[in-house]
């Protein structure tokens, strides 16, 4: 689909939900796809050898428990440091994302949510008919969160701080000095108030080193979500969770949950569990390959420095590029993406996360390492074709 043909999409859209061409993702696959946020996936080989398949032999396919297995909620305790009991499993971040927007807000109440972000972080809550106040942050910045602008977005009435370290789509961390000040702004000015933090890629790191400690644990008000689907390469599983320090959200979340979808998949939920169990076993090489695609990515940006400018990322396979004002009008950024396609080309428009269609989110762990090149070879020849009159 062209950028002109979703424009006309969303102005026509009916759904209660906003339309976004994200959803593209989901039934396209070329064969240089530099769409993907995700590492390479895994198949069911991997986990059924993790997981053992005569012990998956006797699992009874009955109903789940609504907050998830304790076993799965007990390797996500250990994974994020908190007690099992605080973790309630979802199907992937996104419903955590719906389930928080419609149990924590009610129509009229504001949310503040940093943007740019993955798309249902903002749509669940306009679904819901809370009021978003959005924080925008720029490429410009680096992406750098302001908290003085924050700091004029709280209220009284606010009752949900939504932000993803590391960012989708930038891949930008937030540093626990900064949640640190945040917390304290909402102490003044958002009693009310939870924060949210969405660390799905926070296990991305790049060669040796360490992720960073989940802040789940850090304090009372931080809710915080992560799933299977990116570092650990499992989207498919659809097994993600919230860590609840609060019980009595936590206790509505799980009624929640039961009224949505009732439980997890108790298949899914025993192969998430032996995948977080060796988790480290998957992560080590993934780090690996992730630096090395990063510096490919790196070199191929500073050969394009003239055309491309770039955010480099600090954790997750993707981060942001823009192409340049100064090379390319506004005829030339439709070209560029009207071109990918004939070229086996996937990109992320900046557009799908609330910037610019100038930027795009590149993701550099998706395609096996003998493809990042000529994929980033061919977005090159497509940036000659762009800038052609």
């Amino acid at each position: 689909m062209t950028v002109h043909e979703e424009k006309k999409v969303a102005t026509t859209w009916r759904g209660r939900f906003p339309y976004n061409e994200i959803i593209s993702l989901l039934d396209v696959n070329r064969p240089f796809n530099l769409a993907e946020s995700t590492s390479q996936d895994l198949t069911v080989g991997d986990v059924l050898d993790m997981a053992g398949l005569e012990a998956l032999r006797s699992l009874k396919l009955g109903y789940g428990r609504s907050a998830g297995s304790a076993e799965l909620r007990e390797e996500i305790g250990k994974a994020c440091n908190v007690p099992a009991e605080q973790v309630v499993t979802t199907q992937g971040t996104a419903l955590g994302l719906f389930l928080l927007a419609f149990e924590v807000c009610r129509p009229g109440d504001e949310a503040v949510l940093v943007t740019p972000c993955f798309p249902p972080s903002r749509d669940c809550l306009l679904g819901a008919g809370v009021d978003v106040r959005e924080i925008r942050l720029t490429f410009e910045t680096g992406y750098q969160l302001d908290l003085d602008e924050l700091a004029a977005r709280l209220s009284p009435k606010t009752k949900l701080v939504s932000l993803a370290s590391p960012q989708n789509p930038s891949g930008v961390r937030a540093s626990r000095a900064v949640v640190e000040k945040l917390l304290a702004l909402l102490e003044q000015r958002a009693p009310q108030a939870i924060l949210f933090i969405d660390e799905t890629y926070r296990e991305a790191t790049y060669g040796d080193k360490a992720a960073p400690d989940s802040f789940a644990g850090l304090h009372p008000r931080i809710v915080t979500g992560g799933s299977v689907s990116k570092a650990l390469g499992a989207p498919g599983l659809r097994t993600g969770w919230l860590t609840v320090p609060d019980a009595d959200l936590r206790s509505r979340l799980v009624v929640a949950k039961l009224n949505t979808v009732i439980c997890g998949p108790v298949l899914d939920e025993a192969l998430a569990t032996a995948l977080l169990r060796h988790r480290e076993r998957v992560l080590a090489p993934r780090r690996r390959l992730l630096a090395e695609g990063l510096a490919e990515l790196a070199a191929w940006c500073e050969a394009e420095h003239q055309r491309i400018e770039w955010v480099r990322p600090e954790g997750g396979a993707l981060c942001c590029l823009r192409l340049r004002a100064d090379t390319f009008d506004t005829a030339a950024v439709s070209r560029f993406w009207d071109l990918l396609p004939r070229h086996d080309l996937q990109l992320a428009s900046g557009a799908w996360f609330g910037e610019s269609d100038r930027v795009f989110r590149l993701g550099f762990g998706y395609l096996p390492p003998g493809r990042l090149g000529p994929a980033l070879s061919a977005l090159s020849t497509v940036l000659d074709a762009a800038m052609a009159p």
